[in-house]
């Protein structure tokens, strides 16, 4: 059966043929090992050029999404090879609906890395930098429900504890994943009460840096990201009408 194509192109016709292209092959449409029908048929089912095609192509094998393969065509890599922490991917995976692995693998990550930032934070921190994560903190109290300031603040809140630790790692680490933790946000405080119900956690991890306490301050956000992890893959469940173990 052939996939209906998206019509809200972006201006750019190879980036939206790259996103059409790259959300099938983060859904498992096209699965790791198979080969992408050849440009005349895909050209023709997504009604563009030849150089669009091979534009979006040149897009998603710097991404490490695909190769060409001389006289066989082009195929879709393993997912070991895919460039996970790219922006397009990450966005790619959260517009298909992520699996509950995926977001799984996500807190994993961040529980490697967030705690032990705000631990960091609690002993690096300057007298600025504090003030910027209670400023963050006001500000996540302060969004309206149901708005993008409440993803933009709960946001600016955990980058301005990775700016805290004076890491350039791992600020640049936490670059790297915004659009990830954008896309978490918006599962795990996509309802009033879930979003409400996490604030008192961002604040303990505040108190704990601010305080200067660093194990308190690591304990504190993984707590945070245990819960968080448990509400995504529930909203995760209830949109798909069933329920999955949340078990991290």
């Amino acid at each position: 059966m052939v996939k209906q194509v998206r019509e809200n192109r972006p201006r750019s016709v190879h980036a939206w043929v790259a996103y059409e292209l790259g959300t099938r092959i983060v859904t498992g449409y096209y699965e790791p090992g198979a080969y992408i029908p050849n440009e005349a048929t895909i050209g023709e089912e997504l009604n563009v050029s030849r150089t669009a095609l091979r534009e979006a192509f040149k897009i998603l094998t710097a991404k490490g999404l695909i190769e060409s393969r001389p006289k066989l065509g082009t195929r879709v890599r393993p997912r070991e090879f895919w460039n996970m922490f790219d922006s397009d991917v990450l966005r790619w995976c959260f517009d298909s609906t992520p699996s509950p692995e995926f977001l799984r693998s996500l807190f994993e990550v961040r529980e490697m890395i967030e705690p032990n930032s705000a631990a960091l934070a609690a002993k690096r921190a300057t007298d600025e930098q504090i003030v910027a994560i209670e400023k963050a903190y006001h500000a996540m109290e302060g969004a309206e429900p149901g708005t993008e300031e409440v993803i933009h603040t709960d946001i600016e809140f955990h980058m301005a504890i990775l700016r805290a630790t004076n890491n350039e790692f791992m600020v640049s680490l936490g670059e790297s994943i915004k659009t990830a933790l954008m896309g978490l946000f918006r599962i795990s405080s996509s309802k009033e009460a879930a979003y409400q119900a996490s604030l008192p956690g961002h604040y303990a991890v505040f108190l704990g840096i601010r305080d200067r306490d660093s194990e308190r301050a690591r304990f504190e956000m993984k707590s945070l990201l245990t819960k968080s992890s448990h509400k995504a893959l529930d909203h995760l469940a209830e949109d798909e009408g069933s329920k999955v173990d949340v078990a991290v």
